[in-house]
């Protein structure tokens, strides 16, 4: 396990990478909801499908 003295230093530099926007290992939920379409996969089949094979 790891000393309290390492662990202080791996946050530290965990917090500077990302505040010089170097992508944080585990993203957040806000994140990956804000990277998702706002369509769904099977909703645009639909519309491709009327579109282009109905």
């Amino acid at each position: 396990m790891p000393t309290e003295f390492e662990m202080r230093r791996r946050n530290e530099k965990f917090a500077k990478d990302v505040r010089e926007g170097k992508k944080a290992t585990h993203s957040s939920r806000a994140d990956k909801l804000a990277q998702r379409s706002p369509i769904s996969a099977w909703a645009l089949g639909v519309v491709m499908f009327v579109v282009f094979g109905g």
